[in-house]
């Protein structure tokens, strides 16, 4: 089986984001430094490792005007891709930062429904599609039930597929112990999992070890913001930090670092190894405006820095 990465996104989006002088209610809002991405999850996650040179097909459910939008700017970035078709018409999210309060607005559409028919289609096609790792990555379709992500896992996993899961809340509960070989919450996606805050380190790495203790799934990655990531295996936990730096955007710097990560151990690194490339795609992402872009040669260089 080849050594393709492969991704899929139930839930896309054009990704707008821009910058304002202050976002103020009634008044019209003027908006600077516009940029377009073909955004959701796994979208992002395969546009980092096309980034950083590895082997990826990003499959995509999507439908409509902006469904064709989308592979439009799938095709101009390049990454090899199939449009999964539906007859909704795929969503369009919005981030504006506020320069005066320096705060980041986001808004996120629910997207359309999926039909039973265009979501059993769609699993044939990712079924019958060879890839070596399956990342299940963005938020569900409404439509979908909860536990969708964990019956594509388990298929995945029967057939050797090593398989990654970023999701949150119902999917991502419903799709533990599903052979999964890793996962990668936020610290609220976390927290909202295990149906507690978790204020300190202590409390994040013993829940983050637990899920692997109990087969959950063999690795945990949890990303921290501002206070790096960590990472749960049967070896135990460790911790990175961030990199300081200029922060223009945090809208996909999970999905960079995860994209990075998986890259990395589907290369053959360690569990380590792999961390820290994810968390230097991580900070190279937040840099720059727009949704997960990253280059290779500023990853490359966040990943020195975290060596050193």
């Amino acid at each position: 089986m080849p050594q393709r990465i492969l991704t899929l996104t139930l839930n896309p989006a054009v990704d707008l984001a821009s910058r304002a002088t202050s976002v103020v209610p009634t008044h019209k809002v003027r908006t600077t430094d516009e940029h377009v991405d073909p955004g959701g999850g796994g979208i992002n996650v395969s546009r980092v490792i096309h980034a950083l040179g590895g082997e990826t097909q990003a499959l995509v459910l999507a439908g409509g005007a902006t469904g064709q939008w989308l592979e439009a700017l799938l095709l101009a970035c390049g990454v090899p891709h199939q449009i999964l078709p539906m007859a909704g018409r795929s969503r369009v999210s919005l981030t504006v930062y506020d320069e005066a309060a320096r705060q980041e607005y986001r808004f996120v559409p629910e997207g359309p429904e999926v039909t039973p028919d265009e979501l059993a289609a769609a699993e044939a096609v990712l079924a019958a599609t060879p890839g070596a790792w399956l990342v299940l990555s963005g938020s569900l379709p409404r439509g979908a039930p909860p536990r969708t992500y964990g019956l594509i896992a388990a298929a995945a996993a029967a057939r050797g597929v090593r398989v990654v899961l970023d999701t949150s809340g119902p999917a991502l509960a419903a799709a533990l112990h599903r052979g999964l070989v890793l996962i990668k919450p936020s610290l609220r996606e976390l927290e909202h999992l295990v149906g507690r805050p978790l204020p300190d380190t202590a409390a994040q790495e013993g829940e983050a070890a637990r899920l692997v203790a109990t087969g959950a799934a063999a690795m945990v990655a949890v990303t921290l913001g501002a206070d790096g990531a960590l990472l749960a295996t049967a070896d135990g936990v460790v911790r990175l930090p961030a990199l300081a730096g200029l922060v223009r955007s945090a809208v996909g710097a999970g999905d960079a670092f995860l994209g990075a990560m998986v890259l990395s151990l589907a290369r053959g690194d360690t569990p380590h190894e792999a961390l820290v490339w994810g968390t230097a795609a991580g900070s190279a992402a937040v840099e720059n405006a727009g949704t997960a872009r990253v280059t290779r040669d500023a990853v490359v260089a966040a990943y020195r820095r975290l060596r050193v």
